[in-house]
């Protein structure tokens, strides 16, 4: 079986949890409050702008046998670059106060989850940070792919609001496919292990970031329940 593969398979529980969520139900549906949306953006920003020093911290920890991964953060690092001004153009084109977010605090689940990679980078095993890639692309993703529009008509917003989110979704996809072969290459057990971790605890605090967000309008249950990805 291939890592990438094995990776899908020892983060399911962690997965069907997040998107099992009663607010990711919601948002396929395009039934979050302009409150919540706007709460979304914020604590996007908030990891956002830590993807590219993130970044650099690992390519700079990398030893020289994964020097082809290397290569690959440099090209993610281009990719990127400024789309933490995205999320703040989002914001200021839903009537938010952009600069204060810029110049807020995290909630916790987010504080946590920077903290922990960044000491994962520092203190433990560098590769680990793609586990960071596995949960937030992934579920860029189908965010992207299954909510935006129908958020978007809900909310009545312009299309200027939901750039971060909207161009995640093609570009992920493509990211999606490059992640798959880069993990695929990764064959060293404790490179693997520490990626399957890193995976884990990412799922597990980004779900605590998601129950935290205001509440989402309520329709039927039987809607609820049948929203799929």
């Amino acid at each position: 079986m291939s890592f990438f593969q094995t990776l899908q398979d020892a983060t399911r529980e962690e997965r069907e949890t997040l998107f099992n969520l009663p607010i990711i139900h919601q948002a396929l549906l395009g039934q979050v409050t302009l409150e919540s949306y706007r709460a979304f953006l914020s604590q996007a920003y908030y990891h956002v702008r830590h993807t590219v020093p993130l970044m650099m911290a690992c390519g700079a920890r990398l030893p020289t046998r994964l020097e082809w991964l290397r290569a690959a953060v440099c090209d993610y690092i281009e990719d990127e670059y400024g789309h933490e001004q995205w999320v703040l153009d989002d914001l200021r084109a839903c009537g938010a106060d952009a600069d204060a977010v810029r110049d807020g605090q995290p909630g916790t689940p987010i504080e946590l989850m920077v903290a922990f990679l960044y000491d994962l980078i520092a203190r433990g095993n560098p590769v680990g940070l793609f586990g960071m890639v596995n949960v937030l692309e992934g579920t860029s993703i189908a965010l992207a792919t299954h909510a935006a529009d129908s958020i978007r008509q809900r909310l009545e917003l312009p299309a200027t609001a939901f750039s971060y989110l909207s161009s995640h979704g093609s570009l992920d996809i493509g990211h999606m496919e490059t992640y798959r072969k880069l993990m695929d290459r990764v064959d060293d057990p404790h490179d693997q292990a520490a990626v399957i971790h890193a995976s884990k605890v990412v799922y597990r605090l980004y779900t605590e970031m998601f129950r935290d967000l205001p509440g989402v309008q309520v329709n039927t249950l039987e809607e609820s329940a049948h929203a799929t990805l």
